[in-house]
């Protein structure tokens, strides 16, 4: 049997979301593990100002293509941009593009959705729903296509505690939502959304349930693999440890408290928090085209890509290792010292949340006003409150995955394919991938030179000073108030102040027999 690398040779593969997180790894991938892949088509449309041509031209330029770049230098040859919109009937592929496709396509690897959580939610299911449909309708005029793969979420289902691999009732059937919604008001889906999508946390996980249902009814016709990444996070060791670009999910949260600014977050210590390595994402997706397209599955294959029920780590773990890591190497000009903490407690979580984000930033930006600048640190809070918000239904609750398909998957791979295409998760230490996670937002996401860790090192030993200088200047003044009216805080000074004294004196006169 061919090896995975040995089936994508020569074949021409078809990626939508290509310039987003996950493409950009999977690109890359399937260019450095799979030299002999023929051409990789990516749906890409033109955005904010800029051609597809550049989209494509810019990606190409990021480090991430760097181990590519040494290998072939010429590896820019093997991707062919197509212009698209999801958004848009027939995916706005023009006729010619379409033909292209149609004629050579062997493997399609759907990437593309949107990830905003509070995304409305007609525009959600344009981008998650439909769009999955119409290039569920240009595959069935591909003529040698051989698989087609879906990137779904683990939390398409998260209204269960037990999510199995399969593919469970839709909670309404998405093309009857998609009549109703056609000529409906914006307005009047916003109000309905909360009823529509019931015990769902969001637009996002709804609609890629709906999304899978679509899949799904495609089974009969073409050869379709799902695959389910949790919350995905940076790479774990391909192309190199700690990879991210954006300030998505945890990464955010992570940069936040790096900063100083996060200082709270609502969460269960005890919940597992279930991130995966973006690296194992992309390994066990390329895995699943081909065991989808060499071994032909009689249904369609759901992967759980989770970590939490074979090596778990909980969301207080992540914070111990997240603040250590943050000290040890430090994120350049912090508003504070790195000290965040997690409790599940709603008051004491409303009560930190006032001492220690909303009253300094009042502060902060008093003072900006006063030099006459711009005042954003209220702004920048509240922006971080609605992302932590966002998210808290995933960090205060856990699921339990059954991951058979995926450790089945491991099982049909030969030793050197476990190797090139890893995605066992039991190997991941996790102290040390969240480490380099850390240093990742700091070299990848903020562009921050660790050459300067010392100068950070430095500001933070200042910063810490100027809390100590504060806070003990702070209790003698509440404590001088309190002397000058109340007797009874004079006589405990009094006797505070006594038997330092007398402990002193009997120090010192002990020191003296002793000599």
């Amino acid at each position: 049997m061919a090896s995975i690398a040995e089936y994508y040779a020569g074949k021409n593969v078809l990626i939508t979301g290509g310039t987003g997180f996950m493409g950009k790894v999977l690109v890359e991938k399937l260019l450095r593990s799979c030299p002999e892949v023929k051409a990789l088509f990516l749906l890409v449309r033109p955005k904010a100002g800029q051609s597809m041509q550049q989209r494509v031209s810019d990606m190409m330029k990021c480090k991430l293509f760097d181990r590519v770049r040494e290998d072939n230098p010429d590896f820019h040859q093997k991707i062919v941009a197509v212009s698209s919109e999801l958004t848009q009937p027939g995916l706005a592929i023009s006729p010619e593009d379409v033909e292209r496709l149609n004629a050579c396509v062997n493997i399609v690897f759907h990437c593309a959705a949107t990830i905003r959580f509070d995304e409305p939610l007609k525009h959600a299911l344009q981008l998650n729903v439909l769009a999955t449909q119409q290039l569920l309708g240009l595959a069935h005029q591909m003529q040698h296509l051989e698989a087609f793969i879906h990137i779904s979420t683990a939390y398409a289902n998260c209204n269960r505690k037990y999510i199995d691999e399969v593919i469970y009732p839709p909670p309404v059937e998405p093309k009857k939502l998609i009549e109703l919604l056609e000529w409906m008001d914006d307005g009047i889906v916003r109000d309905i959304t909360p009823r529509l999508i019931g015990d769902r946390p969001n637009t996002y996980t709804y609609t890629k349930a709906l999304a899978e249902y679509v899949v799904q009814q495609e089974q009969g016709k073409l050869n379709i693999g799902i695959v389910r990444p949790s919350i995905v996070g940076a790479s774990w060791q391909e192309p190199f440890p700690g990879w991210i670009d954006n300030f998505n999910g945890p990464s955010g949260v992570f940069i936040a408290a790096g900063k100083g600014i996060l200082r709270t977050m609502r969460a269960n210590n005890d919940a597992v928090a279930d991130l995966i390595p973006v690296d194992v994402v992309i390994n066990l997706t390329l895995a699943a085209g081909w065991h989808t397209a060499v071994h032909r599955p009689k249904t369609s294959l759901v992967y759980n890509c989770t970590t939490g029920g074979i090596n778990p780590f909980r969301w207080g773990e992540i914070e111990h290792h997240v603040m250590s890591s943050f000290k040890r190497n430090p994120l350049d000009q912090a508003f504070r010292r790195p000290n965040a903490n997690i409790t599940s407690n709603y008051l004491i979580n409303q009560y930190w949340v006032l001492v220690s984000h909303k009253f300094p930033a009042l502060l902060y930006d008093l003072f900006l006003r006063l030099t006459g600048q711009k005042p954003q640190m209220m702004r920048i809070f509240n922006r971080l409150h609605k992302a932590i918000n966002l998210l808290e239904y995933f960090s205060r609750q856990d699921w339990e995955w059954n991951s058979e398909n995926m450790n089945m998957l491991m099982n049909q791979l030969t030793p050197e394919d476990r190797k090139t295409f890893n995605f066992d998760v039991r190997q991941l230490n996790w102290p040390e991938y969240i480490e380099n996670y850390c240093i990742g937002t700091k070299k990848y996401v903020l562009n921050e030179d660790m050459s300067d860790i010392p100068a950070a090192r430095q500001h933070l030993r200042k910063l810490r000073n100027i809390r100590y200088t504060f806070n003990t200047l702070l209790v003698v003044f509440i404590w001088r108030v309190f002397i000058a009216r109340s007797q009874m805080a004079r006589n405990i000074w009094y006797f505070v102040v006594s038997l330092c004294f007398k402990f002193l004196s009997y120090f010192r006169a002990s020191s003296t027999l002793t000599n």
